[in-house]
């Protein structure tokens, strides 16, 4: 029996070449059980034109199964599906039916309720994508980054891509850490004293895991990073959370019963705030008197293009009390997932031995990978292109929001990828962003930075890290017709 041409078709969203989709669509049929064994298949010149591709693609495809033993060819008479191809489950699939059991007694929503609002996975279809946090395939160095994974592919490296190193690191990637990018934070630490995460995310989570429990209390930013939020209702602790101002977190609104106060002192998040030397001073202080820990997130300092950088905190502390988190998703890409803990070393000792009960390590390639980005120069020559790129972006976008009248709450001194906006009373940026997403404009609300049930509506974040610079002004001006509307 022959398959009819019509059951064939390739997937929009497929990954691969022509030839790979083919081999994947027919492998997948026959996995599957909808291609038994011993059915022929179309003829390759009958599918290349049902699929609109070239016979010798299907050809190829075709070979490929044949020498996989998917398929098997019987001289003029074309290709079938093999009797020796792997054999669909023997049972039949149940019926799908409601489940008996109570999920949300069973399990609660600790955290699911928590979830981000996710970015659209097709941002970079968007012809105005004022968002945070993506990679621009414009600026990052892919020709490098390719040799340096090859490279860490090689039979020299071998061990370091294959070894369980059970609770240890790349001991390359914590040497470069600790010997380069440290120090531009005014921060010195030994290599007991870091630890490589899965991101930023990662290193905040294993922090509120360690330090945290229900009878603990945690103060938060308010505005805040939202992923933060969730990480820290997962322990149960008590959440405070503490309206910052322009110069970031007031100490002095620390309530004394503090036990950790998580702060991006030198970029606020999403304020865009710096901290100043003596309120830094002062947080120290406070959190001496309180016998409180800090977590410092610095998760945005390789992009101060405007002028160097404040130092870290950590780089104030002299009694161990700040636990310091970086990441590498900023100035490489998001989807590394590669950041880092700094601390005294109980703290890393347990922290470590949190992170290899759940995941071991952060894969030994992709670590050593990143070890010869950051060795051989790649890493700050992408950050000096990022940084002339960035500035020059933040200058048209300066210009077109003065153009259009848009109102700026907090733009950053130092430079970063965002500005922090606030719309007219009664405009609620949740449907701003709803109603130009249909004129090919992405932006972020801002209501989910905030804390508390009554939060605000009318703020917003605008990022340039994503967008061509000849794009903001036109992009700036749809924003600001809308706001008009909405007003």
């Amino acid at each position: 029996m022959a398959l009819p041409v019509e059951t064939f078709f390739l997937r929009p969203d497929a990954q691969g070449t022509l030839q790979q989709q083919i081999q994947q669509m027919i492998a997948q049929g026959i996995l599957s059980g909808r291609f038994q064994r011993g059915e022929k298949l179309p003829s390759t010149r009958r599918l290349a034109a049902h699929l609109g591709v070239s016979r010798i693609t299907v050809t190829i495809a075709y070979t490929e199964l044949l020498a996989n033993d998917y398929l098997t060819s019987r001289g003029r008479s074309g290709y079938f599906v093999s009797n020796n191809a792997p054999a669909p489950p023997a049972f039949a699939p149940r019926a799908e039916a409601d489940d008996a059991i109570d999920w949300t007694r069973a399990i609660g929503q600790r955290f699911s309720a928590n979830g981000l609002a996710a970015k659209p996975q097709d941002w970079a279809s968007y012809r105005y994508p004022f968002i945070y946090g993506q990679a621009d395939p414009t600026l990052f160095d892919h020709a490098n980054w390719r040799l340096c994974a090859l490279q860490a592919l090689g039979q020299r490296d071998f061990t370091s891509m294959t070894t369980d190193y059970y609770d240890q690191d790349d001991p390359q990637l914590i040497e470069f850490i600790a010997r380069h990018i440290l120090p531009r934070r005014g921060v010195s630490a030994r290599p007991e004293q870091i630890l490589i995460t899965l991101g930023a995310q990662n290193a905040l989570w294993l922090t509120a895991q360690v330090l945290l429990t229900q009878r603990r209390r945690a103060v938060l930013e308010d505005p805040c990073y939202p992923a933060l939020s969730g990480i820290l209702s997962q322990s149960r602790c008590h959440i405070t959370p503490v309206r910052v101002d322009q110069d970031g977190l007031p100490p002095e609104a620390i309530p004394p019963d503090t036990d950790v106060i998580f702060a991006t002192p030198s970029h606020q998040c999403p304020t865009n705030a710096t901290m100043p030397m003596d309120r830094r001073r002062a947080l120290l202080a406070r959190a001496r008197a309180l016998e409180a820990l800090i977590v410092e997130d610095d998760y945005e300092f390789e992009m101060s293009f405007l002028k160097p950088a404040s130092p870290a905190l950590k780089s104030l502390d002299d009694e161990g009390r700040v636990i310091y988190v970086g990441s590498f998703s900023k100035s490489l890409f998001p989807g590394l997932r590669l950041g880092y803990l700094v601390g005294s070393e109980p703290f890393i000792r347990e922290a470590r031995a949190l992170r290899a009960s759940v995941l071991r390590h952060p894969p030994g390639h992709i670590q050593r990978t990143a070890a010869y980005f950051l060795s051989l120069g790649h890493y700050d020559a992408q950050i000096r292109r990022m940084g002339l790129a960035l500035h020059e972006r933040r200058r048209v976008m300066d210009a077109a929001l003065e153009t259009h009248g848009l109102r700026v709450s907090g733009r950053g001194a130092y430079g970063g990828s965002s500005f922090w906006m606030r719309a007219p009373e009664g405009v609620d940026t949740a449907a701003l962003a709803e109603n130009l997403r249909a004129q090919d404009v992405l932006l972020e609300p801002g209501h989910a930075f905030f804390a508390g049930a009554e939060k605000a509506t009318n703020y917003y974040r605008l990022a340039y890290s994503s967008i061509p610079a000849a794009r903001i002004e036109e992009g700036v001006g749809l924003i600001a017709q809308e706001i008009d509307r909405l007003r």
